[in-house]
């Protein structure tokens, strides 16, 4: 798809340039650098920081038309600047100082509107911050500042996309661009700009408008119509616009282009849809809309691009929609579609994708349905009830690019080795018994991403050889030893499968040429014996996981020599000894989880700043927890919990600065994107929180010191660290108080503080700690009244019990005795006959409890799975509401 308007805007322009060129204008120099636009340019370069030196050539001495980046027109007028950073290469997703550390960044200086005679301003994929308006130009005297100057621009494009730090809070200086025809602010954090919408209709040349992921919140829903006379291409993806699709969006007669996708739009799609005529791009994907697919989308002529793929449509794809002759690409993946596919599909020779899968389709899919679909490049196609029905004899006149296919049985797709041309294959839910494995591996050689998850491949993988960049073989069934990889492969996933033996033949056979494999997940199958000691040849490598298995022995030195390393997962096996001291030189690390083993020894302190996750949970570490940790200021998990660590809690855990609001980010994910094949891989770390221990792509902010020998009192500091979502420091020896402060942890979701020490009242201010979902204080010796407030009274008591002064609800002790009614009478004789009647009661209910008890109980000691299973019912009661 593209942003191909860009392009046509930049084509626009290049073209006059040609023309220019051919009357025989560029045959003599232009006139040296007007000294005014000199002396903007060296002002905006004044407030800039300039890591990779972009703007070396940017001197005082030197012509400014010579300049990177700059060019003038004969004049010596500065009309374009042309600034954007080349990112075309391996970063890190999550980490934006990997992806952009050498591009220019700090503050634009808005001094480049005084350019006249500017025409195309692009500073796209850069690291800028803000725009500011106080910037001063000293040493520039010639330069006025715009935002003194009523003076307007000639500007027609302008690109700040991709600046991912930038924030901007006021667009009104946009109004000093009355020639703008393309505005493109792409990334940019435009969340506290609330009239946006109003601003941008100011602007009367309009044409090409794109605030993809701008953090936009508002779309003025009521609002029936905008004053975009000029606009022809619209693009508000990625933003978060709950509400109907606004009116005011079907009045813009000459859109041509609309991609709305990645909000939570609802409702059905309106009729009003219609006004809009010239409409040959639709894209909705990723909404909340609802309802049929309507009949009279067949009546858009002009429709080339209609997407509608992850929504809750509903129904059948209409017959109508075969009548778009000129129809090149249909998706409706991942909704709730019946019925079948229509056969007249095959009659839409200019279609190039269509994607249907992940829908409720039934019926036959037959040769009939691709009849003349000559032009077909990407097809994904499966349902649990589709029938296959193909001509044995059959050859598609298609050849694809992007195949997915799930539910189906190759065996009924005879045409399927006919496809020579495939870049990407993936399959799911499928049958491969009946398939020669030496055919398919062979066919599968030049497939560059090869995806096969949850099939049924009962293959001996042992003497296989694999040369697809990218190879995700998990959940297939697969069995025997692990395959051989060419220098070719990148990433290789074969996780949950029925391998086992050694990873020795995969990792230490010599290699003619160097490989480049950068993603290695091998988790959840049988690998035995250690980790081999030869990872020397493995140098390109990022990320490992060998989670799972059932590896012994330590980690080998030579693992030390994968300096790029960002994520090693080693949880859940049985490897020992101490963290070896060679692994310092992996600086790059991001994610270490070595939980679940027996490592032993001090915990070292030598991570690197780079860190974002830390589990090293159930070893058997000793010592105190290493003051190095409170110098990781990007850590988002630390996970330290069941060791035998001793000493008191670091009291300068504050400065992790990504556990406080102020600098947190949400919705963090980390991995890297691969250049060549532009997918995210993403690392996922296992959490335990609320009582679970869950797998998450998206990481939450924990600290878990529980089940350790910890004693003194919780430093006040840690009820700073305002972005915690989980805290448990449970079953260790501290003591003190829980402070007020805790009320300032607005996002915790979890804390546990059982089994300790701590004394005092439960502070008020935690009944203000909405977003809680799991608590635990029990077996403390906490004080007083459980605070009044919906939040602490709807946990149950069993989150309390253990505490013998505390009272109050949800616990059965009340905080006062009652007073005896004021019409209750007295008479001697009778209030003695009463109390021993009480005596007499209370004995024989004690008597029956200790025999009720003792049987229950006794039950529950003998018999071992009872006994965990009351145990593990407890805990879970009292860690979830």
């Amino acid at each position: 798809m593209g942003r191909f308007p860009y392009q046509n805007a930049l084509f626009s322009l290049l073209l006059q340039f040609a023309i220019i060129c051919n009357l025989g204008l560029c045959e003599f120099k232009a006139n040296s650098c007007n000294e005014k636009d000199k002396q903007i340019l060296l002002c905006f370069k004044h407030s800039l920081i300039d890591p990779s030196g972009m703007l070396s050539t940017w001197s005082s001495e030197e012509d400014c038309c010579e300049w990177r980046g700059v060019y003038c027109d004969i004049n010596g007028s500065v009309t374009n600047i042309s600034l954007p950073c080349s990112t075309d290469y391996d970063y890190v997703y999550g980490s934006n100082d990997y992806k952009t550390e050498h591009c220019l960044a700090g503050e634009i200086h808005p001094s480049l509107l005084d350019l006249e005679f500017l025409n195309y301003l692009d500073l796209s994929n850069n690291n800028f911050k803000s725009i500011n308006w106080s910037l001063g130009c000293q040493n520039f005297s010639i330069v006025k500042s715009s935002h003194e100057s009523g003076n307007s621009s000639n500007l027609v494009l302008l690109d700040l996309s991709k600046n991912e730090m930038l924030v901007i809070s006021d667009l009104r200086w946009l109004h000093r661009l009355p020639s703008l025809e393309y505005l493109y602010l792409d990334g940019i954090n435009l969340h506290s700009e609330t009239q946006w919408l109003h601003i941008l209709t100011m602007l009367p040349s309009l044409s090409e408008l794109s605030l993809h992921s701008c953090q936009l919140e508002s779309v003025s829903p009521s609002l029936d119509y905008a004053n975009f006379t000029s606009l022809e291409y619209l693009d508000l993806s990625g933003n978060d616009l709950f509400s109907k699709l606004p009116y005011w969006l079907f009045n813009l007669s000459g859109l041509s282009y609309m991609n709305l996708g990645g909000n939570r739009f609802q409702g059905q799609i309106p009729s009003a849809l219609l006004n809009i005529r010239n409409l040959h791009t639709l894209i909705l994907r990723d909404n909340m809309l609802s309802g049929k697919i309507p009949d009279w989308l067949g009546q858009f002529g002009n429709l080339h691009y209609l997407i509608l793929s992850h929504n809750l449509l509903t129904s059948s794809i209409p017959m109508t929609l075969g009548n778009l002759s000129s129809l090149r690409d249909f998706r409706v993946t991942s909704n709730q579609l019946t019925g079948t596919l229509p056969e007249n599909f095959g009659q839409l020779s200019n279609l190039e994708v269509l994607s249907v899968a992940e829908n409720y389709l039934s019926g036959v899919v037959s040769h009939r349905n691709f009849i003349n679909v000559s032009n077909l490049q990407i097809l994904a196609l499966g349902s649990p009830s589709l029938v296959f029905d193909f001509d044995p004899h059959w050859t598609p006149p298609f050849q694809l690019h992007d195949l997915t296919l799930a539910y189906v049985n190759l065996k009924l797709l005879p045409w399927f080795y006919t496809q020579r041309s495939l870049d990407y294959l993936e399959m799911e839910n499928s049958l491969f018994t009946l398939e020669p494995q030496e055919k398919f591996w062979s066919w599968a050689a030049n497939i560059q991403f090869l995806s096969l998850f949850n099939n049924s491949m009962p293959w001996d993988m042992s003497n296989v050889l694999l040369n697809s960049e990218v190879i995700w073989l998990v959940a297939n069934g697969l069995s025997g030893g692990l395959p051989r990889l060419t220098p070719n492969v990148r990433i290789f996933n074969i996780g949950r499968n029925n391998l086992s033996g050694s990873l020795s033949p995969l990792l230490c056979h010599k290699m003619k040429r160097e490989n480049n494999l950068q993603y290695l997940s091998i988790y959840e199958i049988f690998l035995s014996e250690g980790i081999p000691d030869c990872w020397e040849n493995w140098k390109s490598l990022l990320h490992v996981d060998l989670k799972g298995n059932n590896l012994t022995g330590m980690i080998p030195h030579s693992m030390g020599t994968l300096s790029s390393l960002l994520s090693l997962q080693l949880d859940d096996n049985n490897l020992h000894g101490p963290i070896p001291l060679s692994l310092q030189n992996c600086q790059k690390l991001m994610i270490l989880n070595l939980a679940e083993n027996k490592f032993s020894g001090i915990i070292p302190n030598w991570f690197g700043q780079n860190m974002r996750a830390l589990q090293l949970r159930s070893n058997e570490f000793s010592g105190n927890v290493p003051l190095r940790i409170c110098q990781l200021s990007s850590l988002i998990v630390l996970d330290l919990a069941n060791n035998r660590l001793t000493g008191t809690m670091p009291n300068c855990l504050l400065n992790i600065k990504a556990m406080v609001s102020n600098n947190a980010t949400t919705d963090i994910k980390i991995g890297f994107v691969v250049r060549g094949i532009g997918n995210i891989f993403v690392f996922d770390v296992k959490l335990v929180t609320k009582g679970n221990e869950l797998v998450y792509i998206n990481y939450m902010h924990v600290i878990d010191f529980s089940s350790n020998q910890l004693s003194g009192k919780i430093p006040l500091e840690v009820f700073r660290l305002t972005a915690l979502e989980s805290l448990n420091l449970s079953h260790n020896q501290l003591m003190g108080t829980i402070p007020d402060e805790i009320g300032q942890m607005k996002q915790l979701e979890s804390l546990d503080f059982s089994n300790n020490k701590l004394s005092g009242e439960i502070p008020q201010s935690m009944s203000s700690l909405f977003f809680l979902g799991a608590l635990n204080l029990s077996f403390n010796n906490l004080t007083g009244r459980i605070p009044l407030g919906t939040q602490l009274q709807g946990f149950t008591a069993l989150c309390y019990i253990g505490n013998s002064q505390l009272c109050g609800t949800p616990l059965t002790k009340n905080c006062t005795h009652d007073e005896p009614s004021h019409d209750t009478k007295v008479v001697g004789n009778s209030e003695k006959g009463s109390d021993e009647l009480l005596e007499w009661l209370y004995m024989g209910m004690g008597t029956g409890f200790a025999i009720s008890f003792w049987v229950v109980c006794g039950s529950l000691f003998f018999n071992r799975t009872w006994r965990h299973a009351y145990f593990m019912m407890l805990k879970t009661k009292c860690m979830s509401r």
